[in-house]
């Protein structure tokens, strides 16, 4: 029995548009005491300076956010060494769009990694955009955010219903031809999700939060704050054997030295 394979329809060899990354500054954090994210106190006396960084991507003629960053109402807040985590922000994601020509209004898709309000601090900020957001995120954020720690506020253009939202399940295509993914990473939190994007010299995968640091990285550190531990180890491993297998950079979110992986701003990976 002769059979038919619908070869042109299939996503992995369908044509790829021309798709760019950047890199976006959206805030620092001053990890005062680094073992609130070490479950094994790994870090006592111990500080860290992290970044919180949001990506652009542009697909076509079609623009992603991956991550909204800290609040942009942090903007010049001075950092307090006294305080066992604070965060501050230098320039707003608007601010810098403008910088590239991109209008707020024509990005398409708003993803974000998970509901943490340094990961969805200027959200609100792209009502006109497709929402995508881990599904078991959305429930947290729609039934039960106190209990998780989640703020609904940046959500609630989604929430009342007067933008499109996808609560996103599994891991998604977000374009349809393999180029942008979203990939299913529970344990941080319970809908957590990382970015796979395939820019034509070389894979990137973007953590959300799976780690922060190289150090945690490296040795599957699990922060205390996390959800699950047993489904965070069990993403880390998927994600670095998705590493190894496609040669990929990875970029930890909040590493400074990652961050630096990927050329300075206003300039694009491609």
């Amino acid at each position: 029995m002769a059979i038919s394979i619908g070869l042109a329809s299939s996503p992995a060899i369908a044509q790829q548009a021309e798709v760019k990354l950047w890199r976006l500054d959206c805030g620092t954090v001053a990890a005062n005491d680094l073992n609130a994210f070490s479950d094994t106190k790994a870090y006592t006396g111990k500080s860290k300076q992290l970044a919180s960084s949001c990506y652009l991507i542009q697909h076509g003629s079609d623009y992603m956010l991956w991550d909204t960053g800290l609040p942009a109402a942090m903007k010049g807040k001075p950092l307090d060494s006294k305080a066992a985590m604070d965060a501050t922000v230098t320039l707003t994601i608007k601010e810098q769009l403008a910088t590239l020509n991109v209008d707020p209004a024509s990005i398409k898709y708003v993803a974000v990694s998970h509901y943490h309000f340094d990961h969805i601090g200027q959200l609100a900020d792209f009502p006109g955009a497709t929402l995508l957001v881990g599904k078991n995120d959305w429930q947290v954020v729609t039934t039960d955010p106190v209990t998780y720690g989640a703020d609904p506020k940046p959500f609630e253009a989604w929430i009342k219903g007067g933008s499109k939202v996808e609560a996103v399940a599994n891991d998604k295509d977000v374009f349809g031809d393999g180029s942008v993914t979203m990939l299913r990473l529970p344990g941080h939190t319970p809908g957590h999700n990382g970015l796979l994007v395939r820019l034509k010299r070389k894979p990137v995968l973007l953590t959300g939060d799976l780690a922060h640091f190289s150090e945690n990285y490296k040795s599957n550190g699990v922060p205390t704050f996390n959800y699950d531990r047993a489904e965070t180890l069990a993403s880390l491993d998927r994600f670095k054997k998705l590493a190894d297998n496609l040669g990929a950079t990875v970029i930890i979110q909040h590493e400074p030295a990652d961050i630096k992986k990927l050329p300075a701003f206003p300039q694009a990976a491609e």
